[in-house]
C-alpha cells in the first residue's frame, strides 16, 4: 500500500540514476574530525559526476556515495557549505550532522518500566507451556497465533529479514543459529559525541554486536530460534541480517539509513524491519515557516532521499515494515512538534501541516505501518494511530494495561525478547559476573547452554516491538508462498506479501465509545484517541491484528 501522504506532497519524483553499487559499506578511513559532515542529495536526473562537481565547487569533499539514490556523504570545513550546496542547481540540498554533546536518545515509552516509582513483579498469564522455556511469557506470540503457525510454516532459511537497527548481538544462543554473517553489514560508525568512546579503533563496530540493545530485542521477536532454549520468535527458522543503520545511542541518521535500504535491495533481502524515525526531525516538512531556510532544505533532502530509497527497495523486492511511532497522536492530524530537532541544536515548537510534513520512514511509500496493542488487545496509550497511515496492529506491549486487575503496571504486560549482556550491565540489572542483580529477577532473564554460552532477555514496550511481530509474519508469508527466482534466488513480490498480510489479519472493531480515554491509566487528556473507520479498517487496528496462523494457512490470492 503506497503512503497516501506521498501522493499529495510537493516533492520531486524518484530519480532515475545509474544503478552502480557504490554504497554497500562504510569507507575504511574516517573523515577528518575537524570537518563538518553533510549528507547531500543530487537533483533528479543529475549524474554522479555532475553532482560531485557541484559538491566540490561548494567546498565539499565526497567521502562515500550511494549512486542508486543520488546520495553523497560529504565533509567540508566551509561554514557556508550548506547554503552553497542548497543554491546549486545540481543539488537538491544538504543535511548536516551537528555535534553538540546531547544526552543519548532514549525512548521514554520503551524505558517506562525502568523508571516506574515502584518496580512490580510480573503476573503469570496462565499460558500453556511452549516450545522454549521462556515462551510462556510471550503473550504476543499467542495473540497472533505464531505458536500455531510454526506447525505449518516455521520459516525458510532462504528468507532473509533485515533488522535495520542498532545492531544484533549474534552471541546470543537464540540468535546465533539464524544469524546471517555473510550478508550482515554496519553502516553507522560510532559518533563519540552521542555514542561515547569507540569500542574499536576504526569506530566501526564489528558485525554481530549491539551496543544499544534495541536491534537485538527486535531481532529476537522476529526470528529467535525455536531450539529448546530461551525463547522463540515469530519466524524461528528464517535468516536474520544485521543492517546497522542506527547509532549505539539510538539515533538514526539519513546516510546510514539510506545506505542500509539500498544495500538490502541489492543484496536481495525479503523483508526489512524499521523500528525508528530518521533523526533529527520527528516530522520532516517541505517548507515549515517555523524553520530556517537551511533547516527547510535539510528536511527536503531527508524527504526525497527516503522516498527514493524506499521506492528502490520496494522495486527490488523488499517488503518494508515500520513502527507507527510512540507519540500518541493521529498521524493524519499531528500536534505541534516540540521535540525537534533532537540533535544539533535545541528543539523548538513547530506547527505541523499534514499535507507537507512526514514522519519517516513510517509515512514513506510502501511502508507497512504498525500500531501497538497490549495483552488486552486495547491500543496502547502511547501508540500513534489514524486511518491515513496505519496498516495493521500487533503486540507491542503496554506496561499500564489491565487497569483494575493484578496485571496493571507489570513488566509481564510488555514484550520479552533477547538483549545484550553488556547493555544490561551498563543499565545496572546484570553485574560484572554476568549474574542478575537482586530486584531484577522478574524483568531480566538469563539462560545458559550446557557449553556455558548464555543469553539474556528483558522486557520493552513500544511500536518498535509491534513492528517486528508484523515483520515476522511477513517473513512467514514469503517462506510459505515464495518462489524460486533466477538461478539462486527465492522470494515474493512485496505487493503480494502486503496483500496476504492484510487479508488474513484478525479484524478488530473500534472501542465504544470511539473516543478512547486513558485517564484510568494516569494519562492526561492529550492521550485521548478517537478511533475512526469500520470493522474492516479503522484507525486503531488498520486491517486488524496480524495473524501468523491465518497468514500461512489461507491460500494466496495473486
Amino acid at each position: 500500500m503506497v503512503s497516501k501522504r506521498f501522493t499529495v506532497g510537493a516533492v520531486a519524483a524518484a530519480a532515475t540514476l545509474a544503478l552502480t553499487v557504490t554504497g554497500l559499506g562504510v569507507p575504511a578511513t574516517a573523515a577528518p574530525t575537524s570537518n563538518r559532515t553533510f549528507t547531500v542529495l543530487a537533483e533528479d536526473g543529475v549524474s554522479a559526476e555532475a553532482a560531485i562537481a557541484a559538491i566540490t565547487a561548494a567546498g565539499g569533499s565526497v567521502v562515500s556515495r550511494t549512486e542508486e539514490v543520488g546520495l553523497f556523504q560529504v565533509t567540508s570545513d566551509r561554514a557556508d557549505f550548506a547554503s552553497r550546496a542548497n543554491a546549486s542547481g545540481a543539488l537538491l540540498g544538504a543535511a548536516e550532522q551537528r555535534a553538540i554533546g546531547r544526552q543519548p536518545k532514549l525512548d521514554p515509552v520503551e524505558q517506562e518500566h525502568l523508571t516506574a516509582a515502584a518496580r512490580t513483579k510480573g503476573v503469570a498469564k496462565g499460558h500453556a507451556k511452549k516450545m522454549d522455556p521462556l515462551d510462556d511469557k510471550l503473550w504476543g506470540l499467542e495473540m497472533i497465533r505464531a505458536d500455531r503457525a510454526r506447525k505449518i510454516e516455521p520459516g525458510d532459511r532462504r528468507v532473509t529479514v533485515g533488522v535495520l537497527d542498532t545492531g544484533v548481538d549474534a552471541s546470543n544462543p537464540d540468535l546465533a543459529p539464524n544469524f546471517n554473517w555473510a550478508l550482515s553489514r554496519n553502516f553507522a560508525p560510532d559518533l563519540t559525541d552521542v555514542d561515547g568512546p569507540c569500542e574499536v579503533a576504526s569506530c566501526l563496530d564489528p558485525v554481530g554486536t549491539d551496543d544499544g540493545g534495541h536491534g537485538t530485542h527486535v531481532a529476537g521477536t522476529i526470528g529467535a530460534a525455536a531450539n529448546g532454549f530461551g525463547l522463540s520468535g515469530v519466524a524461528p527458522k528464517v535468516s536474520l541480517v544485521e543492517l546497522k543503520g542506527g547509532q549505539d545511542s539510538g539515533y538514526f541518521f539519513l546516510n546510514p539509513v539510506v545506505s542500509s535500504l539500498v544495500y538490502a535491495a541489492d543484496a536481495g533481502l525479503d523483508v526489512v524491519n524499521m523500528s525508528f524515525y530518521v533523526d533529527p526531525w520527528l516530522y520532516n516538512c517541505t517548507a515549515n515557516p517555523a524553520d530556517s531556510p537551511e533547516a527547510q532544505a535539510e528536511q527536503r533532502t531527508i524527504i526525497e532521499s527516503m522516498k527514493r530509497a524506499l521506492n528502490y527497495a520496494h522495486r527490488k523486492g523488499v517488503t518494508l515494515v515500520g513502527a507507527l511511532g510512540n507519540n500518541h497522536e493521529d498521524l493524519g492530524a499531528p500536534r505541534t512538534d516540540v521535540s525537534s530537532p533532537d540533535y544539533g541544536t535545541d528543539p523548538y515548537p513547530r506547527p505541523i501541516d499534514n499535507n507537507s510534513c512526514w514522519d519517516l520512514p513510517t509515512e514513506g511509500p510502501h511502508v507497512i505501518g504498525v500500531s501497538s496493542v497490549g495483552p488486552s488487545g486495547k491500543k496502547a496509550d502511547y501508540s500513534n494511530y489514524g486511518t491515513e497511515q496505519i496498516s495493521v496492529a500487533a503486540p507491542g506491549g503496554w506496561f499500564r494495561d489491565g487497569f483494575g486487575t493484578d496485571s496493571y503496571r507489570t513488566d509481564a504486560n510488555m514484550i520479552l525478547s533477547s538483549y545484550p549482556k553488556k547493555v544490561l550491565q551498563e543499565e545496572g540489572s546484570v553485574d560484572a559476573n554476568g549474574d542478575i542483580v537482586p530486584g531484577f529477577e522478574e524483568s531480566v532473564f538469563k539462560q545458559c547452554t550446557a557449553k556455558g554460552e548464555c543469553g539474556y532477555y528483558t522486557y520493552l514496550q513500544g511500536t518498535s516491538m509491534a513492528s517486528p511481530h508484523a515483520a515476522g509474519v511477513a517473513a512467514l508469508i514469503v517462506s510459505r508462498f515464495g518462489k524460486k527466482e533466477g538461478r539462486d534466488g527465492f522470494g515474493m513480490s512485496p505487493d503480494l506479501v502486503e496483500k496476504q498480510l492484510y487479508r488474513t489479519a484478525a479484524e478488530h472493531a473500534c472501542p465504544e465509545p470511539r473516543l478512547q480515554s486513558y485517564a484510568n491509566e494516569g494519562r492526561p487528556a492529550e492521550f485521548d484517541a478517537y478511533c475512526a473507520g469500520s470493522l474492516e479498517f479503522n484507525g486503531f487496528y488498520g486491517y486488524g491484528v496480524v495473524d501468523a496462523y491465518a497468514a500461512v494457512k489461507t491460500p494466496l490470492k495473486r
